[in-house]
């Protein structure tokens, strides 16, 4: 048996090609209050202007495109990213309020904050002394 390593003999352009069709499932926790959900995904490489996010009907959709760094003057001739983007879907409960979703990107992180329609959030009712 050989453990010799070999390189695959596929043209490049069929490399490319496979590749932008693929897409990462970012890792996402998931945090329940008694006001609402916050989703936290992990996106490394996505800068702002590469991440969307759709809301249609009960489903949630983020899609990030990774942005490789390169040093200043410089071009990459090669790099071994695999999958150059994050794709992950989720079915929201009609108790969330999807008009006031909060989204902030730091650090990689992609922080979601839906909030919980008013009729489905605790309330305090008042007793009145007779």
């Amino acid at each position: 048996m050989s453990k010799e390593i070999t390189q695959s003999q596929e043209p490049q352009a069929a490399l490319d090609a496979s590749a932008s069709e693929r897409a990462a499932a970012p890792a996402v926790d998931v945090f329940e209050d008694e006001t609402g959900i916050t989703l936290l995904a992990d996106m490394p490489g996505v800068p702002r202007e590469q991440l969307e996010l759709h809301v249609e009907g009960d489903s949630l959709l983020i899609e990030g495109r990774v942005q490789p760094q390169t040093p200043n003057g410089l071009e990459a001739i090669y790099a071994e990213l695999r999958v150059p983007c994050y794709r992950r879907s989720f079915t929201l409960s009609r108790e969330l309020d999807t008009s006031k979703i909060d989204a902030n990107l730091k650090d990689g992180v992609l922080t979601l904050r839906i909030p919980k329609q008013a009729h489905a959030q605790p309330r305090r009712i008042a007793v009145n002394a007779a």
